[in-house]
């Protein structure tokens, strides 16, 4: 890992938060391999073991720094960009990885879990935007991209506290995007499908209190179940990610990984009263029969 004193001012220079695994790690490691330096953000440098080993079997360890920086409060995240800045002139990249997940319906979810959520993944992505935003507008130049998920588009069951944050970091970065194409600074939205990522293991709540939305939790898990056993490697992110920053034409939003292109395209085809009429199968069978006609996927439960 590499701790410099001052980057040159010719220096290409990435931040990525959540660097140390899934995707997060995957997008270090690919920028690094594509000749950035980059600052990889960690909420605790003791778990960035993988990473460096990676970095440095890639023989790019000399172009990683590790930051420890927890993208949900403000003193941490200008504490993380100070010393960023103390060692880079400049950040041409930005891109917003960083975030948590969150099982419940609406009736059920503690209003702490919303406030919890939508700060690290909305409410963090804003306090790094400001942060890079000034030296991007004063050079003309540089790109953010903000890692949405498919549920920034499509509203997955049992999800609620997850999908309100995306569609939250889908409307900001659009509304930015806006905001600042008048200074040559490029946004991008990044909505993966399922990629493999340890964070599906840990996304396992199902604080169904009442009882009443057995069904749900049932589909939102035969969903994962069935993601986890086609999820695609973090690699490809990565690599959406890096041509999202990079290429000569640019554009909004890009997907990849397992599912995205389906669950995108036939929910924009789907009327909303087509999309609430779904929701009102009381058997699995037919939830998941027509889950796979509509969207091609097969999420039924194997036996």
């Amino acid at each position: 890992m590499s701790d410099p004193q001052r980057l040159s001012n010719t220096s290409s220079v990435a931040v990525v938060t959540g660097a140390n695994s899934g995707i997060g790690r995957a997008t270090t490691l690919a920028f690094a391999q594509a000749g950035y330096h980059v600052f990889g953000t960690v909420r605790g440098l003791a778990k960035a073991d993988k990473l460096l080993t990676k970095a440095r079997d890639l023989n790019v360890a000399d172009r990683l720094t590790l930051v420890e920086m927890d993208v949900g409060n403000s003193t941490s995240v200008s504490t993380g960009f100070a010393q960023i800045f103390a060692a880079a002139p400049h950040v041409d990249v930005l891109v917003n990885n960083a975030g948590v997940g969150g099982n419940s319906v609406t009736e059920e979810c503690p209003i702490d879990t919303y406030t919890e959520v939508f700060n690290i993944n909305h409410n963090g992505s804003v306090r790094c935007i400001q942060a890079v935003l000034p030296g991007m507008r004063e050079r003309g130049r540089g790109a953010i991209v903000n890692v949405s998920s498919v549920v920034g588009k499509i509203t997955a069951i049992a999800q609620s506290p997850y999908y309100v944050s995306k569609w939250a970091v889908e409307g900001m970065s659009e509304g930015l995007a806006h905001e600042l194409a008048p200074f040559g600074i490029r946004v991008a939205i990044v909505e993966p499908g399922i990629t493999r990522s340890s964070i599906f293991g840990k996304n396992i709540d199902a604080p169904n209190q009442s009882g009443a939305y057995d069904a749900h939790y049932r589909r939102l898990f035969a969903f994962y179940a069935a993601g986890i056993t086609n999820a695609t490697p973090a690699e490809e992110a990565a690599a959406t990610i890096l041509e999202a920053a990079t290429t000569p034409v640019p554009r909004l939003r890009w997907h990849c990984s397992w599912g995205a292109e389906e669950l995108l395209a036939a929910r924009a085809a789907m009327s909303d009263e087509e999309w609430v009429s779904f929701g009102r199968h009381l058997d699995d069978e037919a939830y998941y029969d027509e889950f796979h006609a509509r969207f091609g996927l097969d999420i039924r439960p194997q036996q």
